[in-house]
């Protein structure tokens, strides 16, 4: 832990220092801050429900039997009111009823009279035949969504369609180029503090969505308004705390993001500028970000671990360069699954089941992937090593040390 600066001495402090030292904290866990009491709350809560639960069982009140015969009564009127309506629905004539039926060449929907002699009784429409149509429709291209059509939490019967939004508002939520904007901050700022934020994530093991949004936030934050260079970091630091409290469910404490500053700001302030980005940005933070594409798209490449971690350490480097701001999300994840394919010599590069689900063809790529090939080149060497010591554990498939794509780096801006 850093030593505080003696009275009368300059203060000596680096604005993104290491945080390696979080190891020595006390409490601290192999290098990830843990927070055991707010988990452990919850548990006492669930304890404390279920022994006032059989409390209650166990007790009984007159008051509470009577009220039950009241309750038991009333239920049967009710069963023999639904009864005799039920009876007179039987009696009245038949309507013809409507079936939804979709179109798996169109996006059109066709009303179908039941009752209509041409629609046969055994031709159901049912999620399965829906998904059947789709596939049929996209005849070359692999049912990436087979698998999990009992999955009720894959939602595949919708996912085409969530997919399709995604794309279509994905730019409401675009940062701009907002460098020429920002008089006290360059592109190499940013770049340190993104990095600094991945080693951050990293050390309270935070959800990969929660990475993404923070730099979302921080982008179009930046784009909208003018930061000094000393409040950069404290704008990270915000932007993760409004991200972790969007998508985690243990979310960092205030005090624990003051320590990873090396307490270069005061819980005070971190609240302040917590609540002037929800302000700049309207509150508006349900965005689809590059995670959301990729999650997708890994699935659609029919990928295997070592080809999922490349494509995630393509997609982090990439955020960290600020060229990567002209390209909008969908296409930047489409182009980490292009660039990692090629880096680990896929074959072919792209497939008709990878251009149906991305909507990108091969060379509509060309160009995103040509700059993640050139950061990737040039990460071994950088003095920012956040991402590249992440993905060069064993862990995660030490895909940093690979080669990157020699046919996109002979093209490469």
């Amino acid at each position: 832990m850093a030593t505080r600066p003696v009275r009368g001495e300059p203060k000596n402090r680096r604005a993104l220092g290491d945080i390696g030292n979080i190891d020595s904290l006390a409490g601290v866990d192999g290098g990830k801050i843990n927070r055991p009491i707010t988990r452990n709350f919850r548990a006492q809560l669930l304890e404390n429900a279920q022994v006032a639960a059989a409390a209650a069982a166990n007790k009984k009140d007159p008051i509470l039997d009577g009220a039950k015969a009241v309750v038991t009564k009333k239920q049967e009127v009710v069963r023999a009111v639904q009864k005799k309506a039920r009876g007179a629905h039987k009696r009245e004539p038949s309507r013809p009823i409507e079936v939804i039926v979709i179109s798996p060449d169109t996006n059109e929907v066709a009303k179908v009279n039941k009752s209509d002699a041409t629609v046969s009784s055994n031709k159901k429409v049912t999620y399965s035949s829906v998904l059947d149509a789709r596939s049929k429709a996209a005849s070359k291209t692999l049912d990436i969504d087979y698998e999990d059509k009992d999955n009720d939490l894959a939602a595949v019967e919708y996912v085409e369609d969530m997919y399709t939004f995604y794309k279509e508002v994905e730019n409401e939520s675009r940062p701009l180029m907002y460098m020429h904007t920002q008089p006290e901050i360059n592109e190499k700022m940013r770049s340190i503090l993104v990095d600094w934020l991945v080693e951050v994530h990293l050390k309270f093991d935070l959800s990969p969505e929660t990475l993404y949004l923070t730099v979302n936030i921080i982008d179009r934050f930046l784009s909208l308004k003018p930061v000094p260079r000393r409040e950069l970091q404290l704008v990270g630091v915000s932007a993760m705390l409004i991200a972790s409290k969007y998508e985690e469910i243990w979310p960092p404490q205030v005090n624990d993001l003051v320590y990873v500053t090396d307490n270069s700001y005061n819980s005070k302030q971190i609240l302040v500028m917590e609540k002037t980005i929800l302000g700049n940005l309207e509150w508006y933070l349900t965005v689809p970000t590059q995670y959301v594409f990729l999650v997708r798209f890994i699935k659609a490449s029919g990928s295997d671990p070592k080809l999922e971690n490349m494509v995630h350490f393509l997609a982090e480097i990439g955020m960290m360069h600020h060229d990567s701001l002209m390209f909008c999300p969908s296409m930047l994840a489409a182009s980490a699954v292009y660039t990692a394919r090629c880096t680990l010599n896929k074959t072919p590069a792209w497939t008709d089941t990878l251009k149906f689900h991305t909507g990108y063809s091969e060379s509509q790529l060309m160009d995103c992937s040509k700059l993640l090939a050139f950061v990737h080149s040039s990460v071994g060497e950088s003095k920012l090593r956040g991402v590249f010591k992440k993905y060069s554990k064993l862990g995660r498939g030490a895909v940093a040390l690979i080669s990157p794509a020699k046919a996109l780096l002979s093209a490469a801006p």
